[in-house]
């Protein structure tokens, strides 16, 4: 069966809320011998983008949506608990302090990327969505992570993630805190990442993975903020 056959087929079992079905079809790949980071990347991720895309674009209803996020979430929490008890990966000696917009659409995405972080071998503090801006700076300013990691699904939460950029960058709060940004509303705006400030984004979390994999092996000397300091940030209104 195609890749794509098979995310649509769990996506149809996905918003009719047909949790036997969209067990069977995760049961039938296990067994098929597909891994859980596939599971992860190749399954679960295009049918959460899927659902996403639909969801902003009105194309399924507020019920289906609620149906198939929570019940991916389902699969997700069971998927993501056998790859990191079977993850054999040495530390990266990376932190990463992880946040998200408040729906529950970012949370599941956000979820999805730190997991795989996770088994990846960053050492991980996922805080989840609706925490409020000030309380995200006051921790990475007393934590200093070496990446401060937001992930957003909705245009709504971008105020505050350029806000809180923004402020980091004016006060000059933790100048070695890489900022990562991921989720659909920068993969549908392309420049958008770089144009608020973020020091790293990906398309994929598989991608975002490598990409701050291969940051980790970076030994620099200078500032690691190569496109957030040269953004000015947004005048503020008088």
């Amino acid at each position: 069966m195609s890749a794509d056959i098979l995310t649509e087929r769990l996506f149809e079992a996905l918003i009719s809320g047909n949790r036997h079905e969209a067990r069977t079809i995760v049961e039938e790949q296990i067994l098929a011998g597909v891994s859980q980071e596939i599971l992860l990347t190749d399954l679960f991720w295009p049918s959460y983008e899927m659902i996403e895309k639909l969801h902003t674009e009105d194309q399924v209803s507020s019920l289906a949506h609620n149906l198939a996020t929570r019940l991916l979430r389902v699969l997700v929490d069971q998927c993501s608990r056998e790859l990191l008890a079977s993850s054999d990966a040495e530390p990266v000696n990376r932190t990463v302090f992880a946040c998200c917009g408040p729906s529950e659409g970012s949370e599941l995405g956000g979820q999805m990327a730190v997991d795989l972080l996770e088994a990846a071998g960053f050492d991980i503090r996922f805080a989840g969505g609706a925490v409020p801006i000030d309380e995200i700076r006051e921790t990475v300013q007393r934590t200093k992570p070496n990446a401060l990691l937001m992930f957003c699904s909705e245009p709504s939460d971008l105020p505050e993630i350029r806000l809180l950029i923004d402020s980091l960058h004016e006060i000059g709060a933790c100048p070695h805190t890489q900022i990562v940004v991921g989720g659909g509303v920068f993969n549908r705006a392309e420049g958008l990442a770089e144009e608020i400030g973020a020091d790293l984004w990906a398309s994929h979390p598989l991608e975002l993975v490598d990409r701050m994999i291969d940051e980790s092996t970076v030994r620099a000397t200078e500032d690691q903020r190569t496109v957030g300091r040269t953004r000015k940030p947004v005048a503020k209104a008088a």
